[in-house]
């Protein structure tokens, strides 16, 4: 029985050993590893890059600077202790990574490629719906939560729970855990306020998307008639516009509502609005009217800002047009106040569905617009939020497939200037290739939300603070 049971006891670990490479043969390309983490630049506190080869490989071996890993099959997936220890050693250095793998019976090893580890860290929790990509069925949605500096998960609000309710985006005021808001929709919903852990639902009417103004006093939001549209072509799945949209002002203290005819006029449709950083102005897209579904590609919308006063909720009278080529649609600033990160499509208001719809950046100091050709991709970029610091923002993009979207990271320097973004790390390589939800809206906070799925469920049992 002895004999026996060391046996049993060993035999893991001889099946765990993976074969070191001998007689290795060089490859001139680049290893075809998925995602694609090839020349990425990457925050220190990110988590392990874990990685499949895209090859029928018996073992491989990586190594990254100082640490070196080797497995049997084509997934490469490091321990979180020695990849923590690898970033922090390599703050504002570059990694050199070197893949070889063992091929019907023959090392390979492919062409190194660099991490640059920046000590610039991204904020350390992102939220995300995760939809159908189709988003015929609107009501199975989840609100979840993930670390990004792990691979912790945790639901803010799930369909199951909420009686099949469909559920729009969870957004932050400054990147704050403690002051965020999310909606949900249909009879009883209502606007989920959630202020340092204290959750109340809030009448906001017809609100769609919005934003917190920096005291967190003030949101700004728009009103919506919204007309979904199916396309006979593949390459244009769904068409979403609006019939009618407007924008107001909500007093968060006061529970009353701030209008300008400027910003509901009955010739223009205006929508994605969001506050400057200094609360000074009030960011959005307008187009004109135009009759619609038939001439839809003449939709046209443009960036603009209006004054706002945060000391007494007053609204300007003078609207500034900042960008008017093609669509522009989701004006996010960055919290220093440098730079305005819009999406731009050849026409209308629903880009996640135009493959041609990219990402664009005004630097608001010297006014010139940047095309970021190292970010985007042949497919749609678009949903994007900024890091508390200015440095990093996050992105949703179909560029794999064309079909579902994932989150990515692109960092920005100090002088302005965009790196090749990464995907979002998961533990087990091959989750994308099985994961059958799209990752919409992202948004990056500095902390853990104090509330879950259960606390979002009774606060949707009570009576609503109506505004007016």
């Amino acid at each position: 029985m002895r004999r026996l049971f060391y046996i049993f006891t060993f035999l893991p670990f001889y099946l765990s050993c993976a074969p070191t490479p001998e007689n290795v043969q060089q490859n001139s390309e680049l290893p075809p590893i998925y995602p694609d983490y090839c020349d990425v630049t990457v925050p220190e506190n990110i988590a392990p890059l874990n990685f499949l080869l895209r090859a029928n490989c018996e073992a491989i071996e990586v190594r990254a600077g100082e640490l070196t890993l080797n497995t049997r099959g084509n997934e490469a997936v490091f321990d979180i202790d020695d990849w923590k220890k690898l970033m922090q050693q390599s703050a504002d250095k570059e990694i050199e990574v070197t893949v070889t793998a063992l091929i019907d019976g023959t090392w390979t090893q492919y062409k190194s490629f660099k991490w640059q580890v920046v000590s610039d860290k991204v904020d350390p929790y992102l939220t995300y719906r995760l939809i159908e990509p189709d988003y015929e069925i609107w009501n199975h949605v989840q609100i979840q939560q993930r670390c990004v500096e792990n691979f912790n998960v945790n639901a803010l609000a799930h369909h199951e729970q909420l009686e099949n309710r469909c559920m729009n985006c969870h957004t932050y005021a400054n990147q704050d855990p403690e002051l965020s808001m999310m909606y949900v929709r249909g009879p009883g919903g209502g606007a989920i306020l959630n202020r340092n852990g204290q959750l109340s639902k809030l009448n906001i009417p017809g609100s769609v998307y919005f934003c917190f103004s920096p005291t967190g006093r003030y949101i700004t939001y728009s009103t919506q008639k919204i007309i979904p549209a199916f396309h006979s072509l593949a390459s244009k799945r769904l068409e979403v516009y609006d019939a009618a949209s407007n924008v107001y002002v909500a007093d968060m203290l006061e529970h009353r509502i701030i209008s300008s005819p400027l910003l509901a006029d009955s010739l223009k449709f205006e929508t994605f609005p969001t506050f400057s950083p200094d609360g000074k102005y009030i960011y959005y897209c307008s187009a004109d009217t135009v009759s619609l579904p038939q001439d839809i590609k003449n939709l046209q919308y443009s960036l603009v800002r209006i004054p706002f006063n945060e000391s007494d909720g007053t609204i300007g009278t003078k609207i500034d047009t900042l960008f008017n080529q093609r669509s522009v649609c989701h004006p996010r600033i960055s919290p220093d106040g440098r730079f305005v990160l819009f999406t731009v499509a050849d026409y209308g208001t629903f880009p996640i569905w135009h493959p041609e719809a990219d990402l664009q950046m005004i630097n608001l100091q010297t006014g010139a617009v940047d095309s970021l050709s190292i970010v985007n991709s042949q497919k749609s970029d678009t949903y994007h939020s900024w890091s508390s610091n200015s440095r990093w923002f996050v992105f949703a993009s179909k560029r794999d497939d064309g079909l579902y979207g994932k989150p990515y990271f692109c960092y920005v320097d100090k002088d302005g200037k965009t790196h090749k973004p990464f995907c979002l790390p998961q533990q087990h390589p091959t989750f994308y290739d099985n994961n059958l939800k799209s990752f919409n809206a992202p948004e990056l906070g500095k902390g853990k939300v104090p509330f879950d799925v259960d606390d979002v469920v009774k606060v949707m049992k009570e009576q609503a603070i109506s505004f007016k």
